[in-house]
């Protein structure tokens, strides 16, 4: 924490700022280690106060990190305004994506005589390179994904609905460790393979479908995510097509990752493949994401991208193929940037096409 502190600090004396109030959870959680559902941070050159409210008084004082000071308001918004008057602050930056435009304004009344000026992607910057201890709670994360798939493998079979298999999924990596589920399970069978999004329903499962099931976990905070296809019975042959084109894009992708390599350029690989294979136009999201703190964070691998793979962030990497009435097929890992090139933490669980 005192690491993070530090680079934040050096980032704010870039950027030219004097006071940063940090009011998103997520960030809040990473500067500090604060697990609660309501604090805020204000964080100066010289110090650094978190302030929360009385429910969390003893859950503060065992978590937050040394270098800040405790103080205890009602509300963070009007505290964190409180705590940079006491300390003779003149202008406080704060956190344009995660302030509503209501606790802005109580902000701006409660900071009377301050400055306020809105920042982006401040805290996010440093976020994107995972440390020592937050690949370890990915890299189980990603080993939670795949014993929970394991286990209930099984279950997906004809007259099963996606909502069950989504349940007994979620209680699987329950079981191997997961706080709880990173995000509402896509479980897509037949037609419903279509929809990238396409959350589990109370659709039941036929011979010769498709079964797309993308899920993930939240192990310590931090999220995982991994796409896997089944088909009930022998696929027809326009599905064995249409995977092994999503399997070489997806495997191209992963190959393209090293330190210093363009996002935009992970995304061609796949994007190119399956442009040839003339399913281009079916291909319409990014071909990854950064994970963490969030499920969906930097960096993006999507058409246009320049921002280059560092070591340390790790990524997404899924592809897909969706087709209106007749299903889909996205396949998806978990990849880590390292220095020399790249590891798959999903590796464990086979991306051939499993008949069940």
């Amino acid at each position: 924490m005192n690491e993070r502190l530090s680079a934040l600090r050096r980032l704010m004396r870039k950027e030219g700022l004097p006071a940063l109030a940090v009011t998103d959870l997520r960030n809040i959680r990473y500067l500090t280690g604060f697990t609660g559902s309501a604090g805020g941070c204000l964080v100066m050159p010289r110090s650094a106060v978190f302030v929360s409210d009385f429910r969390y008084r003893s859950q503060a004082a065992r978590q937050v990190a040394k270098p800040f000071q405790l103080a205890e308001h009602n509300h963070p918004i009007p505290g964190i305004a409180a705590e940079a008057k006491k300390r003779g602050v003149k202008k406080i930056c704060f956190e344009e994506a995660w302030l509503t435009y209501a606790l802005f304004r109580r902000l701006k009344v409660a900071a009377k005589g301050i400055r306020l000026e809105p920042v982006s992607d401040l805290i996010e910057r440093l976020r994107l390179r995972k440390d020592a201890k937050e690949l370890r709670l990915i890299r189980k994360g990603a080993k939670v994904n795949c014993e929970g798939l394991l286990e209930i493998v099984k279950m997906i079979r004809p007259g099963v609905s996606e909502e069950k298999v989504a349940l007994a999924l979620e209680m699987a990596m329950r079981r191997s460790g997961a706080s709880r589920a990173a995000f509402d399970f896509i479980v897509a069978s037949g037609p419903r393979g279509a929809l990238p999004h396409g959350v589990a329903s109370s659709r039941k499962m036929h011979r010769g479908d498709l079964v797309t099931i993308d899920f993930g976990a939240i192990v310590a905070g931090y999220h995982s995510d991994m796409t896997r296809v089944f088909s009930l019975g022998r696929p027809s042959q326009k599905g064995r097509d249409i995977y092994e084109i999503v399997l070489k894009a997806q495997i191209a992708a992963v190959n393209a990752i090293f330190p210093g390599t363009g996002c935009g350029e992970v995304d061609a690989a796949a994007r190119n493949i399956i442009r040839e294979a003339g399913y281009g136009e079916f291909f319409g999201h990014g071909t990854g994401h950064g994970v963490g703190l969030d499920i969906h964070e930097g960096p993006r691998l999507a058409p246009g991208v320049k921002d280059k793979l560092e070591p340390g962030m790790v990524v997404t990497v899924e592809p897909g193929i969706y087709l209106p009435g007749w299903g889909g097929v996205r396949i998806e890992d978990m990849v880590v940037v390292t220095e020399k090139g790249r590891e798959v933490l999903t590796r464990s669980i086979s991306k051939d096409l499993v008949i069940l």
